[in-house]
C-alpha cells in the first residue's frame, strides 16, 4: 500500500483563483486546538487582533501588541496543515510608513511561519500595500468597518451607505490595484458589497457584508457562543457552548463542594492490585 500523500496547505494565490467560485471559508482562530477545529473545515485561519477582547479582555483591539499576535501566531501554524493561517497587523505597527510596515510584517512571517497578513485601511494604505507585495509579503487588505479606527469612525457601525459608498468602492479598488490578494468587507450594505465583489477580480470576505461575496469570516468565539459580552447582528450562533461550560462548571463546583467528585474510579490506590496468571 502506498504513503498517503500530504496535505497540500492553501497559499494566498490559491485563495485569488477560488474568485467567483466555490465560497471561500474563514473563521478566526487563536489557539492550537481550536486552529485544528478550523484547520479541518476551513480555508483560512484568521489569527485576528480580536484575540485582545475575545480571550484577553480588552475593550477593543487597540491594546493588542505584535508579541501577542506572534505569540498566539505560533499556536495557529501549529494547528494548521491545510488551511491558510493568515495575521493580523496591530493597530501601531504599519501605519506610520510602508518601511514599518515592512519590518513588522516580515517578523510576524519569520517568527510565526504565516505565510500572509491582514491590514486595515483602503485607499490610504495603498502605498503601503504595494509596498509589502512587491517585497513579498502577502496582502489582505480590510475595508468598510475598521476596527482600529473605531474612535474615528464613532463606533460599529455599518460604513457605505449613501454618500459613503463611494468611498468604499474607492478603496476596493486601490487595495486591488496595489496588489492585495483579497479583502474583507466589515459591515458593508449588502447591494454594495455585491456591486464591489461584482468590480474586483480578486475575492471579497464578507463579515457582515451580506451573502454575495466570494467568501465569509466570522470570529470563531461568537459563531460557538463563547463570547457573550456582545452579538454582532451578523453573527449566527451554531452552537451555545458558553452556556454548556457554565452549566458543566457550574456541577462541577456543585460536586466538589458535596465531596461528590472525586469518586474511587478517579483516584490511585495505595496498593496495585495482583496481577493475574498468565494465560
Amino acid at each position: 500500500m502506498s504513503a498517503s500523500a500530504p496535505v497540500r496547505p492553501v497559499m494566498p494565490v490559491d485563495i485569488m483563483h477560488r474568485k467567483g467560485g466555490t465560497p471561500i471559508v474563514c473563521l478566526t482562530a487563536y489557539t492550537t486546538p481550536m486552529a485544528r477545529l478550523v484547520d479541518a473545515h476551513c480555508d483560512v485561519a484568521l489569527v485576528g487582533d480580536s484575540v485582545g477582547m475575545v480571550l484577553h479582555g480588552m475593550p477593543s483591539t487597540l491594546g493588542v501588541t505584535m508579541d501577542m499576535m506572534i505569540l498566539h501566531g505560533r499556536a495557529v501554524v501549529k494547528g494548521c496543515q491545510k488551511a491558510m493561517p493568515v495575521i493580523d497587523m496591530p493597530w501601531g505597527s504599519y501605519e506610520e510608513s510602508p518601511q514599518q510596515a515592512f519590518r513588522n510584517a516580515s517578523r510576524l512571517m519569520a517568527e510565526t511561519g504565516a505565510p500572509a497578513v491582514k491590514l486595515e485601511g483602503g485607499k490610504h494604505m495603498a502605498e503601503t500595500i504595494a509596498f509589502l507585495t512587491r517585497r513579498g509579503v502577502p496582502v489582505m487588505a480590510h475595508i468598510g468597518l475598521t476596527p482600529q479606527s473605531v474612535n474615528v469612525l464613532g463606533g460599529y457601525k455599518v460604513v457605505g451607505r449613501e454618500a459613503e459608498a463611494g468611498k468604499v468602492m474607492v478603496d476596493a479598488e486601490a487595495v486591488e490595484a496595489s496588489g492585495a490578494f483579497a479583502v474583507v468587507l466589515e459591515k458593508v450594505p449588502e447591494g454594495l458589497s455585491a456591486r464591489v465583489t461584482q468590480r474586483l477580480r480578486i475575492p471579497t470576505i464578507g463579515i457582515g457584508a451580506g451573502l454575495r461575496c466570494d467568501g465569509q469570516i466570522l470570529v470563531v468565539d461568537d459563531m460557538l457562543g463563547m463570547f457573550t459580552e456582545f452579538r454582532p447582528k451578523f453573527v449566527k450562533r451554531y452552537a451555545d457552548l458558553g452556556r454548556t461550560a457554565d452549566e458543566a462548571i457550574a456541577n462541577y463546583a456543585a460536586e466538589v463542594r458535596a465531596r461528590a467528585f472525586p469518586q474511587p474510579e478517579h483516584a490511585f490506590p495505595d496498593v496495585l492490585p495482583p496481577k493475574g496468571p498468565k494465560s
